[in-house]
């Protein structure tokens, strides 16, 4: 078999991910961009993306399995309960980013969450609401196409901050919005840009 045709075996993917990591072509092909509206995997979600603030998302992502364990799997209700001794203990974890503000910020959070769900009868409902419940797709064909906010992440960062939730700037808000398929952001050759619609 010749070089061009292993080439054109592989399928085009996003133009940001680094097809050299097993880990982040698993979570672009099996989840970025997905629909979202189950309320604990966006919170999950929303949990690890205000913990990006700063850094890169692969360096979350190789952490996931470390924050689902600090964070008891992120049962919403346990972690809204964290006590001062708790997050103590969580600045001492080595399996996630160890910053007092963003492990505060996620049992903040998590408080606000709930009454969120308590306003809205779920998150899900009130998040979906900032893009009329259905899913924007984006005209992606390279890097410079991505857009680092939208109008609608600052209405959603701005409704949030309201709320009380921390961590929660336009920039983290879109990745989340990304992430959980509120914009549909893979480019136009991606295989994944008309499948994650049907799932």
């Amino acid at each position: 078999m010749s070089d061009k045709n292993i080439k054109n075996d592989t399928p085009c993917r996003c133009p940001w991910l680094d097809t050299s990591k097993p880990d982040y072509v698993e979570y672009h092909d099996k989840e970025w961009g997905v629909p979202v509206h189950d309320d604990q995997t966006l919170f999950e979600f929303l949990t690890l993306e205000s913990a990006q603030a700063g850094l890169s998302w692969y360096t979350i992502l190789k952490r996931r399995e470390g924050y689902r364990n600090a964070f008891a799997q992120f049962d919403i209700n346990k972690v809204a309960a964290f006590s001062d001794s708790d997050i103590e203990a969580l600045v001492q974890d080595t399996g996630i980013i160890r910053h007092r503000g963003k492990i505060e910020a996620a049992v903040n959070n998590a408080k606000q969450f709930i009454k969120i769900q308590q306003e809205f009868g779920s998150f899900s409902k009130y998040q979906w609401g900032f893009v009329n419940h259905q899913t924007i797709v984006n005209d992606i064909n390279e890097l410079a196409d991505y857009p680092a906010t939208t109008p609608e992440s600052d209405a959603f960062s701005k409704d949030l901050k309201k709320r009380g939730f921390k961590f929660v700037g336009s920039t983290t808000i879109y990745a989340h919005m990304q992430a959980c398929g509120m914009v549909n952001d893979h480019s136009q050759d991606c295989f994944r840009r008309t499948q994650v619609v049907q799932e």
